[in-house]
């Protein structure tokens, strides 16, 4: 296992600076929106974005597989594994596939009762979505908004890059919006989360499936 320097949080699609009446302006449209069954809404950076859920079948099946490994390895302490929930920072909202929170959410729960907050969550996952704007979301903004939101472990799945690959990036530095290590390997090789309540958390094969395209 490689450590790789992380990304720059710089870029065409870099979250401009703040604009307080301008994320309370996104947060009322996104409060208003009503998505279709199978979609889902978020605030990325400021910006809302809306995606299928379930495409492809495959994406599904990684980050149930995910969730319901977490969920043995936390066992019945006071910490959980939740999907089909947002987490709220400030005005942002994110809907990862899996995130690590306390069992017990009373007192965790965000703004205008929305998700679950930010400040209580201690992983999220995401299973890399198809597509050039699904990859940028999840390997890009979604990297900075994490970052930024002070969340001390962010692992990524990746079915798009080299024939798979899982990151496991740590140390959030919220104010340059970056995570200070990353730890990359490819489908079939293990990685293991470094700390927190899901510390010794193994993503291997069993997850991700083998490593693709090289038969």
């Amino acid at each position: 296992m490689t450590p790789h320097p992380p990304l720059s949080p710089t870029g065409p699609d870099h979250a401009p600076g703040p604009d307080p009446a301008l994320d309370r302006a996104v947060w009322r449209a996104w409060l208003a929106i009503e998505p279709p069954e199978t979609f889902r809404a978020e605030i990325v950076e400021g910006r809302i974005e809306m995606w299928r859920i379930g495409t492809p079948p495959a994406h599904a099946r990684t980050a149930n597989r995910l969730r319901d490994r977490l969920a043995s390895h936390l066992g019945e302490g006071p910490w959980a594994a939740y999907m089909a929930m947002h987490v709220i920072g400030g005005h942002q909202a994110w809907a990862p596939d899996v995130f690590v929170a306390p069992d017990e959410l009373a007192g965790h729960v965000g703004r205008d009762g929305a998700g679950v907050e930010a400040s209580a969550v201690a992983l999220v996952a995401e299973v890399v979505a198809p597509g050039r704007d699904g990859r940028g979301r999840d390997r890009r903004r979604k990297r900075r908004a994490y970052a930024r939101a002070g969340i001390a472990v962010y692992v990524i799945i990746d079915d798009y890059e080299g024939h798979g690959t899982v990151s496991v990036l740590t140390g959030p530095v919220a104010g340059e919006a970056r995570y200070a290590s990353e730890v990359r390997v490819p489908y079939g090789t293990a990685v293991t989360v470094p700390g927190g309540p899901a510390k010794g958390f193994t993503i291997d094969e069993s997850i991700t499936g083998a490593l693709r395209g090289t038969s």
